[in-house]
């Protein structure tokens, strides 16, 4: 066998052992970040008593009793109009979100506008500010305004905090766009808005969809505008969690029901969109 062979052999190896070690530390690192999961779901089908016992015990009889009380079945509060409420203003203020962010990105992109990096900057410097810094000033305005428990100034606000992150990204997403294709549109006769939803909307969908789900998850997990600005109408399901943590004490197999349940949703969303997910976010990293 050649030196150039046996070089070329040991290179191989090389590479096949460095594969399979970033592997297993890959596996490794998913394990471990699953496993708070995974103990949580565990707690949640235990009773109270076991839950509570230290060291933990995981071969404890299992039981639905924490569902159940989520649900309300035993006289509690019911959790549906927390979960309707965070559905709205989720979807809404997300909806709201891509109709503003998509000709805005667009305007920083495509047809840039004077000065778009200071623009960028500006919109990015808006989610400087600490959202404790905000609270009172909104608090006083919905009072004056009668909006106090108004699931629509959860809408509005979070649409406002989503927009500057949301344009950022877009319009990373939509500097990837052929402009020749978009040139023909309009040589075609195409006005904006044909563009933006038939030319460029298609083209952009994986950036779209991401930007989506990561909008829709900031929203369902937003919990301080929330907890001040709501009561019992517009409650959302973060608010409904806080309130198991009693004086009573912590329930601890009922709030990791309540935990499990109200993370399902976003778990769901991204499980069906995470295709479109990692196509969004590699956008524009291979030339």
């Amino acid at each position: 066998m050649s030196a150039t062979s046996t070089t070329t052999t040991r290179t191989a190896t090389t590479a096949r052992r460095k594969g399979v070690g970033l592997g297993l530390l890959a596996w490794l690192l998913g394990v471990v970040f699953f496993l708070p999961i995974a103990w949580m779901a565990l707690t949640s089908f235990h009773s109270e008593t076991d839950a509570a016992t230290n060291p933990p015990s995981f071969g404890a009889a299992l039981t639905l009793d924490g569902y159940r009380e989520f649900f309300g079945t035993g006289g509690g509060a019911s959790p549906w109009p927390a979960l309707i409420n965070s559905t709205v203003a989720s979807l809404a203020s997300t909806l709201f979100v891509l109709l503003l962010a998509l000709p805005a990105a667009y305007a920083l992109s495509i047809n840039r506008v004077r000065k778009w990096t200071d623009v960028l900057f500006f919109f990015l410097s808006t989610k400087m500010l600490p959202v404790v810094a905000g609270l009172l000033p909104i608090y006083l305005f919905a009072k004056n305004t009668d909006m106090l428990d108004n699931i629509w100034l959860l809408v509005i606000l979070y649409t406002s905090m989503n927009l500057p992150i949301a344009v950022w990204m877009m319009q990373s997403f939509l500097a990837e766009v052929p402009v020749a294709i978009i040139e023909a549109a309009r040589v075609d006769g195409a006005r904006l808005p044909t563009i933006l939803a038939r030319v460029v909307a298609p083209i952009a969908l994986p950036g779209i969809a991401a930007t989506a789900l990561i909008c829709f998850i900031f929203s369902w997990n937003e919990l301080l505008f929330a907890r001040v600005l709501t009561g019992v109408v517009a409650e959302t399901a973060p608010v409904f969690l806080t309130g198991f943590i009693t004086s009573q004490g912590l329930f601890l197999a009922k709030v990791c029901a309540a935990s499990l349940v109200i993370s399902l949703p976003v778990l769901a969303a991204g499980f069906a969109a995470q295709d479109k997910l990692v196509q969004g976010l590699s956008l524009g990293a291979v030339k």
